[in-house]
């Protein structure tokens, strides 16, 4: 699949992908399905080994990203960040394909299509190839929710699933569900991480941490 060659953070639904290339590491973002889902296909630069995080929808079009041919990568890991539907509708079909070892945090697994092989929680690490990503559970938006931290050279590459948007927390349904949530992104997030920080989140356009921190007071007192 072909896939821009300027990374905005934006992508249309059903459009194009967007390609960035940092150093070790190729991030390829792709909108899914009816309600926008984003995925992201991350390729390690040393080893051509690849990781899918959120398998949302249209299974053709995510093996379309991944690509074909004898330099095709080697898609070897599915990340389901939550239990929501919309993340997982085409997670059967592109397991089946590339043989995948699929992972989740172990309170949002047994809401999954199929069984995962690798159940993750804070600060647990994922490998692949070169690649090392942090596990971030961030409680709230499901029980098992978690986010992805890349440590790049440049700066940190957060994928967050449906815990973090530009201008504020993901959905909750109660207020118990709104502060664990935001009391997760402020510890987990927020102190941890510079403003640099780029956040992917599970629809729509990406953020900065920079760009969201001004704002954490107003979501407090805004509540769920």
């Amino acid at each position: 699949m072909d896939a821009a060659d300027t990374y905005s953070g934006h992508t249309d639904p059903g459009g194009a992908a967007i390609r960035r290339e940092l150093d070790g590491l190729t991030i390829s973002k792709l909108s899914v399905g009816p309600m926008d889902n984003n995925a992201f296909l991350l390729v390690c630069g040393a080893t051509n080994e690849a990781l899918l995080i959120d398998a949302a929808n249209d299974a053709d079009r995510l093996a379309d990203l991944v690509g074909s041919g004898d330099g095709r990568p080697e898609l070897r890991h599915l990340v389901t960040t939550h239990r929501h539907p919309d993340h997982w509708q085409a997670l059967g079909a592109v397991a089946g394909m590339f043989q995948t070892r699929q992972i989740a945090h172990p309170l949002d697994a047994p809401e999954l299509p199929i069984p995962m092989d690798v159940l993750v929680d804070d600060g647990d690490t994922v490998r692949f190839g070169d690649v090392e990503l942090e596990v971030v559970h961030l409680r709230g938006h499901t029980p098992g929710s978690i986010a992805l931290l890349y440590r790049g050279a440049d700066r940190p590459h957060l994928f967050t699933g449906d815990s973090l948007f530009p201008g504020g927390p993901g959905r909750t349904t109660n207020p118990e569900e709104f502060t664990s949530l935001l009391d997760d992104l402020e510890r987990r997030v927020f102190d941890r991480l510079p403003d640099d920080t780029w956040v992917y989140p599970g629809h729509g356009d990406d953020t900065t941490v920079g760009t969201e921190r001004p704002s954490l007071p107003e979501w407090r007192d805004r509540g769920w």
